[in-house]
Order: C-alpha cells, then structure tokens, then sequence
C-alpha cells in the first residue's frame, strides 16, 4: 500500500497506479493488495485504488468493493481488465494546483454513497 493512517478520523489505505490508456490491466493489481484491503475494510476502514489514467490526464477513485467487482469478474474468467467508460463517472477528477492528489472529496462521497446504499 502506499498510504495506510487515518484521515479526519477513518482509518485509509490506498494505492496509487498508473495507466496509459484507456483500459487498465488488473495484471496491475496483486491477490495480496486485495486480499490486505478486504481485510482492511471488514475492520471498518476504506480501501481504494487512485489511478491515474495519462492518456487522459484524468484520476479515478477505484473503491475497494468497485475493484472486487472487476476482480470477481475476471476471476470467473471474464475480461481481465476494465475500460474507463464502464467506470463510475462522479469518481473521476482532475489535479487541482491547491491539493497534489485531491483524493478526500472522493473518500467523502465513498462514504456518502455507502450510506446510501446501507439505507
């Protein structure tokens, strides 16, 4: 992981990755990372990846349960990567001059919409 503390009281893990195009390989993340954020997240944290999409010059904010839904899928023997457009699009930013990576807008509405969804 390259983040793991607490923000504002949550404790956070996260991983940073990279990917040129417009689809990003799940090649790029290990069983182990999965397996430490599950973890992570049944002690009541939030697991994410922040992925950086250069092609595009655009971030996303891939919460742990969204990536399981694509490792499960590729565990099953489906695609063994996703694209962008099959991403949620009001997780997806821009860098901002003010912040070096303006990731806790996105942890907030992670946390917005797991209320939500637990209503």
């Amino acid at each position: 992981m390259d983040y793991i503390g607490v923000v504002q009281g949550i404790p956070v893990c996260f991983d940073a990755k990279e990917c040129m195009k417009e689809t990003f390989p799940l090649s790029n993340i290990h069983l182990h990372q999965m397996e430490f954020m599950r973890d992570f997240e049944e002690q009541e944290g939030i697991a994410f990846f922040l992925i950086y999409f250069t092609e595009a010059d655009v971030y996303y904010y891939l919460s742990f349960q969204e990536a399981l839904y694509f490792w499960n899928r590729m565990e099953k023997g489906g695609r063994k990567s996703f694209r962008m457009d099959e991403l949620k699009e009001n997780f997806f930013f821009h860098f901002q001059p003010t912040y070096p990576v303006p990731y806790l807008n996105m942890i907030q509405k992670d946390l917005d919409q797991r209320n939500v969804d637990s209503m």
